[in-house]
């Protein structure tokens, strides 16, 4: 990973991220490990050879909690023994998701409680979890991942496109909620980012071709692209932005 970005302030924060071993959430662990942040992350699926592979980089270990984040109760007491191991909770980074692709017609209702349940649910969950830690704490930045999809009216999924924009609105929501605690909440919305699993399951030539046609930058985007702008959004560089949503998808679409 390069080193593209520093913001000091993030030395010995306490950082919880949600599905941190893998995809884009891999990339933030390491993004925040390498500023000096205290990380701890939920992932379903095992990360322990992650977490070692990071101690043997940069001789720190990150906290891995294995968690399903539907399980509510797992959810919230995975955020409390982070807190206990780690101090209280300064950046909350909600970033697990599942971009299944589905029709309306084959999927069913189960299906659809489920996609919220993972998608949208956990933003909210850690978000309450945290709140009264970033109130001790003076303040703190809740970075929610939501995305473009929505914006461009894609079809193909959506139940995934739905739990998104509702992210959107539980941010601006949250920001005037918890701004007089001096909690910035801010959404972030990447664009096609081309990790190990989209290459694999769905980036073909011809769509990948297309959707450059629609970037003004003519670069598809890497996990890194995603990791600075975190940080930017975690930092105090960015102390008085709430309540936004920050696009990095190459120049695809506008939120103004």
């Amino acid at each position: 990973m390069s080193e593209l970005a520093q913001f000091s302030d993030l030395k010995g924060t306490s950082v919880f991220i949600t599905g941190g071993g893998s995809g884009i959430g891999a990339s933030l662990t390491e993004g925040f490990i390498q500023q000096g942040a205290k990380v701890a992350f939920v992932q379903r699926s095992d990360a322990t050879e992650f977490t070692q592979s990071l101690a043997e980089k940069y001789g720190t270990k990150p906290l891995f909690i294995q968690c399903d984040i539907t399980d509510i109760e797992a959810l919230q007491q995975a955020v409390a023994t982070a807190a206990k191991a780690q101090g209280d909770i300064g950046i909350l980074i909600n970033n697990a998701a599942n971009d299944a692709r589905h029709s309306l017609e084959d999927f069913s209702a189960e299906q659809w409680e489920r996609a919220m349940a993972v998608n949208l649910t956990p933003h909210f969950i850690t978000a309450q979890a945290v709140a009264p830690m970033m109130r001790r704490l003076g303040g703190g930045s809740i970075i929610n991942f939501s995305s473009i999809s929505y914006m461009m009216g894609n079809a193909g999924y959506p139940a995934y496109a739905t739990s998104k924009a509702a992210i959107t609105g539980l941010t601006r929501s949250l920001a005037r909620e918890l701004g007089a605690n001096n909690i910035r909440v801010n959404a972030l919305m990447p664009g096609w980012v081309l990790t190990e699993k989209q290459l694999e399951m769905w980036a073909t030539p011809e769509d990948l071709a297309k959707h450059l046609e629609r970037q003004c930058l003519k670069e598809h985007l890497a996990p890194q692209d995603i990791v600075d702008a975190t940080l930017f959004l975690a930092s105090k560089a960015s102390r008085m932005i709430t309540s936004q949503a920050l696009v990095v998808d190459g120049g695809v679409v506008v939120t103004g």
